[in-house]
């Protein structure tokens, strides 16, 4: 392996840093810059941490001299357009300098918006622009882009001297078949989306609350609530109390529902226990024609949107809404997360952004007392097979989710800079640095790798998380709550990986959810009209076309 000797020089005083003065030494050591140059975000003096815990991630990674791969080069990356320190976008940012200072190369940065990402990107490839060397996309991407041969394998290069370290196996085995396709890897983990059940630990666990949702209700409080059901009734008995003692009235829940803020992502996780079913015998995740579907009949592309589980399922989040503000129905992703955090709401659910920007005090007001749970199952669901609809309190059907992008880094097929293209994508893969990356809670990382788990499914530890100032509490409620959602449920939402995934659920289901949320429609009209919608899509794209990769996304042999 040919490796800098400043990097090693460099990854000797990390382990010998003592003081500040060691650390300030290091910093401008580092192949001639200083930590802010390599890290520039705005106002240094209120980030100095982040800088020095992104310098010290940096130094860890080890990173080998890349310039034989990058020197006079050019690199070009699209992103998720959400800005310099925005989620997702912000890591590509944030990271640039790290990668041209250590492969002598240069990054060019394109931004693209989050409603264009299914149309600029294919364009470039179908008019034979070849813009991008790498980009930043979701999985439900893969189906567009493997099918079409747009990007390309990356396991030739995997556990190569020449890149930064990572591997595969790291990754949560949810998460790591999100970046293959045909027993192919084709992207470096980055973020592992799932999402999960937030809630506020310390008015749960007060008595005082305890003892007045028992009068009120006629039964102990469940906490935390484990089914939809009993959130519906906990986030009803909190809504419109002042709880949080600020004089005001408060809410129960608190949900992003706009049209166009990937409001979609919670009908799909609710809708998942209402509607999917794990099949009989020893695989409870086998697929079958009945079993762990939830978007069209592996047979025949029918959508499954408009049978009476996803229908009930929709009727259930217009009454869990309804025990929250009505502006939920306007709220982009953003603002409900800032409306949990900011400890107007009892409950969210949510990705694990709300995990690591909970310990953000610049944004958030509950460190401490953050609660996390698995995503919650339900007491009643839709047997598709019998035809009928199954009840159960003591037995919920629970059906975890990785709902959502789990954005990670590709490369084009047409690169002409290619192990460039990849060094870059193995950095952001690094453990060291994905690990931080998780833990600013800005960058919209969330965890994906057992590194970042607590034992017994990983082999992270309390103190890595109470170093970068993190609530120890909070944090072992968050964490094994992710790791179990991850690995523990019995069956899991599949993901939809076809061509015109946004078109299918971005461009129709979004609209039609937001119109029976406000009352424009029923919840069997608005998800009649997209069946009708999607039946439209697919055959626009043929029929038999779609149905041969979706049976291959879903791992469905008929």
């Amino acid at each position: 392996m040919k490796t800098s000797a400043k990097i090693v020089v460099l990854v000797t005083l990390l382990l010998m840093l003592t003081s500040v003065a060691n650390v300030v030494v290091a910093q401008e050591t580092f192949m001639g810059k200083t930590a802010a140059e390599i890290f520039p975000i705005p106002d240094v003096a209120a980030n100095e941490q982040e800088q020095q815990l992104a310098f010290q991630a940096l130094l860890a990674a080890n990173l080998p001299d890349g310039t034989a791969l990058g020197a006079g080069k050019t690199m070009t990356f699209g992103v998720l357009g959400q800005g310099v320190r925005g989620g997702i976008s912000g890591t590509i940012y944030f990271w640039r300098n790290a990668f041209e200072a250590a492969t002598g190369a240069e990054m060019e940065i394109v931004e693209v918006p989050y409603n264009e990402l299914g149309t600029t990107i294919p364009a470039d490839f179908l008019t034979q622009q070849y813009t991008y060397d790498a980009f930043i996309g979701a999985a439900w991407q893969y189906g567009d882009w493997v099918s079409n041969g747009w990007i390309q394998p990356i396991d030739q290069w995997i556990g190569d001297a020449r890149f930064p370290a990572w591997s595969p196996e790291d990754t949560a085995p949810a998460f790591r078949a999100l970046l293959q396709w045909g027993g192919q890897t084709y992207g470096t983990q980055m973020d592992g989306d799932a999402q999960l059940f937030y809630y506020r630990n310390d008015i749960l666990n007060n008595p005082d609350w305890q003892a007045a949702f028992e009068a009120e209700m006629g039964y102990p409080m469940p906490n935390p609530p484990t089914t939809w059901q009993q959130l519906l009734a906990v986030t009803s008995f909190f809504n419109g109390k002042d709880w949080n003692g600020d004089g005001d009235p408060d809410d129960g829940i608190s949900l992003h529902l706009a049209p166009g803020g990937q409001g979609h992502f919670h009908y799909a996780t609710l809708a998942a226990s209402f509607a999917v079913t794990p099949a009989e015998g020893d695989d409870p995740r086998a697929v079958t024609k009945y079993d762990n579907v939830f978007w069209f009949d592996p047979d025949d592309m029918t959508p499954l949107i408009n049978q009476p589980g996803h229908v009930r399922a929709l009727e259930f989040l217009q009454e869990l809404a309804a025990t929250g503000q009505e502006a939920q129905f306007g709220w982009q992703l953003g603002e409900a997360w800032d409306n949990f955090l900011g400890g107007n709401a009892i409950a969210t659910f949510s990705w694990g952004d709300v995990g690591s920007l909970s310990q953000d005090v610049s944004r958030s007001s509950i460190k401490g007392n953050l609660g996390a749970a698995p995503i919650l199952c339900s007491e009643e669901w839709y047997d598709r097979e019998a035809g009928q609809f199954v009840t159960s309190a003591e037995a919920p059907n629970c059906v975890g989710n990785t709902t959502g992008g789990s954005w990670h880094p590709t490369m084009s097929a047409f690169t002409d800079v290619p192990e460039l293209t990849y060094y870059f994508m193995a950095l952001l893969a690094n453990p060291t640095i994905n690990f931080y990356n998780a833990t600013t809670g800005w960058q919209g990382i969330d965890p994906c790798c057992t590194y970042q788990l607590y034992e017994p499914r990983g082999s992270a530890v309390s103190e890595d998380y109470t170093a970068v100032g993190f609530d120890a509490g909070d944090m072992e409620r968050y964490i094994n709550s992710y790791g179990s959602n991850v690995y523990d449920k019995p069956t899991y939402l599949t993901y939809l990986r076809i061509p015109g995934t946004l078109e299918y659920i971005q461009e129709t289901l979004d609209i039609r959810l937001s119109e029976a949320m406000t009352g424009q429609s029923s919840a069997q009209e608005a998800l009649d009209a997209t069946a009708d919608d999607w039946n439209g899509i697919t055959e626009d794209l043929g029929v038999e076309d779609q149905l041969a990769i979706y049976q291959a996304a879903i791992g469905y042999s008929p």
